[in-house]
C-alpha cells in the first residue's frame, strides 16, 4: 500500500517573507514540492477552468484533430507520448492541451491555437484570465525562492529571467476508464519537469505520486493528496541545475484511480535568453559547479524532446 506524503504549505502572503523563504529553502531540498496557498487564484476561477477543459475534451476526436500540437501548442490526442521512455506501456493514458505566452507587447508570436469561438464560447477569454493570474502567482513566488537561496529577492528579474517569462499552460484530462489488454497503465508515466517551477491545479481526484529519491531502487512512491484552494508547487531540472543540485527536481507520475480526472499544470521558465549558470551561494569547495553556463533557451528545446508512442 502507497503512504502518503505531509507536503509544507507555503502562504504566499505571509508578511515574514524570511520564515517563508526558510520554509521553500527546506521544502524544495527535502522535498522538491510543496503546497502553495492565498496565490491570488480565485476559487471560482478554478472552477470555470476545469469546466472550459471538460468541453473541450469532450468534443469529437475530428473536432479535437484541428487543434493537433505545433511548436509545443495545441491537442496532444490519447496514448500519443510517454513522459518515461523506458516504459513497456503503449503511452501515457492522458489527452492534453497546450498554450504558451500570451499575445502582447513582448510577445508577438502568436503560436498559440484556440478552438473556434462558435464552437466554444468564452474558452478562450476565460484561459488567458487564469493564464494571466497563475504566471503573477509563480513571478511574486520567484523572488520567494530568491531568498530561500540566500539572494537577493529580485535576483530572477536582474538576471532576465522573468523578463517575458516563458509561461506555458497545459490542460489535461486522465479518462476513469480504459479499455486496455492487461498491463501496467500510467496516467503520466515516471518523470521529472524540464524547466523552473511547476504550478499544479487539480480537481480533487488522486493519482498523483512522487518519488523522492529517484537514483535508489527500488523506488519508493508516495501519494500526494489534494488541498483544496491551493497549487501543489515542484521544482523543475533547470531550476535544480541552476541551484546546483541543492534544490531537488523530483520525480513524479499519475497512476489511473478508475476514476475522471482533470489537472491544469503551469509551467513556469525563464526568458530563452536567460544564461542558466549554478548560482555561487549554492557552491563550495566540496560543492563544485556540476553544470556549464547555458542559455535557457536552448537548455529547453533540448530537453523538450516528447517521446511519442508508436
Amino acid at each position: 500500500m502507497t503512504e502518503s506524503i505531509q507536503l509544507p504549505i507555503i502562504d504566499l502572503t505571509s508578511p515574514d517573507r524570511i520564515s517563508t523563504a526558510r520554509a521553500i529553502r527546506q521544502a524544495c531540498v527535502e522535498v522538491g514540492f510543496f503546497y502553495l496557498i492565498n496565490h491570488g487564484v480565485d476559487e471560482n476561477l478554478f472552477k470555470q477552468v476545469v469546466e472550459q477543459s471538460k468541453q473541450l475534451f469532450s468534443l469529437p476526436l475530428e473536432e479535437k484533430m484541428k487543434l493537433v500540437r505545433r511548436k509545443h501548442r495545441g491537442y496532444t490526442p490519447l496514448y500519443a507520448e510517454k513522459l518515461d521512455p523506458t516504459s513497456a506501456t503503449q503511452g501515457d493514458s492522458k489527452e492534453s492541451f497546450y498554450i504558451g505566452p500570451l499575445e502582447g507587447k513582448s510577445v508577438v508570436s502568436n503560436l498559440n491555437q484556440w478552438p473556434a469561438e462558435e464552437v466554444l464560447p468564452c474558452w478562450r477569454s476565460t484561459i488567458e484570465d487564469y493564464h494571466r493570474r497563475v504566471l503573477d502567482a509563480g513571478i511574486r513566488l520567484i523572488s520567494l525562492v530568491a531568498l530561500a537561496l540566500e539572494l537577493d529577492e529580485d535576483f530572477f528579474h536582474k538576471a532576465g529571467a522573468c523578463d517575458s517569462p516563458n509561461g506555458f499552460l497545459r490542460l489535461l484530462h486522465y479518462p476513469g476508464k480504459l479499455q486496455l489488454p492487461e498491463q501496467v497503465v500510467y496516467g503520466a508515466s515516471a518523470h521529472s519537469d524540464y524547466g523552473m517551477l511547476t504550478l499544479l491545479a487539480t480537481d480533487g481526484v488522486g493519482g498523483l505520486q512522487v518519488c523522492r529519491e529517484k537514483f535508489k531502487r527500488p523506488q519508493i512512491w508516495e501519494d500526494v493528496h489534494h488541498l483544496s484552494g491551493a497549487f501543489i508547487v515542484n521544482i523543475g531540472d533547470m531550476m535544480e541545475r541552476w541551484t546546483n543540485c541543492l534544490f531537488r527536481s523530483t520525480l513524479h507520475r499519475v497512476m489511473p484511480t478508475g476514476k475522471e480526472r482533470y489537472s491544469m499544470a503551469f509551467f513556469l521558465d525563464p526568458n530563452p535568453d536567460c544564461v542558466v549558470e549554478c548560482l555561487k551561494s549554492c557552491c563550495s569547495d566540496s560543492s563544485p559547479p556540476r553544470f556549464p553556463p547555458i542559455r535557457a533557451g536552448d537548455y529547453l528545446e533540448g530537453r523538450l524532446k516528447v517521446t511519442y508512442a508508436s
